[in-house]
């Protein structure tokens, strides 16, 4: 499966923002996806993430600003973004795989495709 990620940009702290992940295949709902983002310097970090079944889960600091849901009609994952901080700003990047178990969820190896990753820049 190919991954595209897309809606990131400049917001001022507070905005909004919804990110995308369009897969390209019928298979997209047998996978479980994952958002990771990567700031200058520092480790990639796990957002959020949605199983095969839509079961979600996210990181601490994000958990009641962000939603990830997914569209099977339309081979989509998305990420929204709400209520926005400048410790959000990072290349945010979308991951799938097919087998993942849910322990490995949060990991990165766990995922055997990624997109490129979308800039988000958040403004103080």
């Amino acid at each position: 499966v190919q991954l595209q990620a897309s809606g990131g940009g400049l917001v001022q702290a507070g905005g909004s923002l919804r990110l995308s992940c369009a897969a390209s295949g019928r298979a997209y709902r047998s996978y479980a996806v994952g958002w990771f983002r990567q700031a200058p310097g520092k480790e990639r970090e796990f957002v959020a993430a949605i199983s095969r079944l839509g079961a979600t889960y996210y990181i601490d600091s994000v958990k009641g600003r962000f939603t990830i849901s997914r569209d099977n009609a339309k081979n989509t994952v998305y990420l929204q973004m709400n209520s926005l901080k400048p410790e959000d700003t990072a290349v945010y990047y979308c991951a799938a795989d097919r087998s993942i178990i849910t322990s490995q969820l949060t990991r990165p190896y766990g995922y055997d495709y990624w997109g490129q990753g979308t800039l988000v820049t958040v403004s103080s």
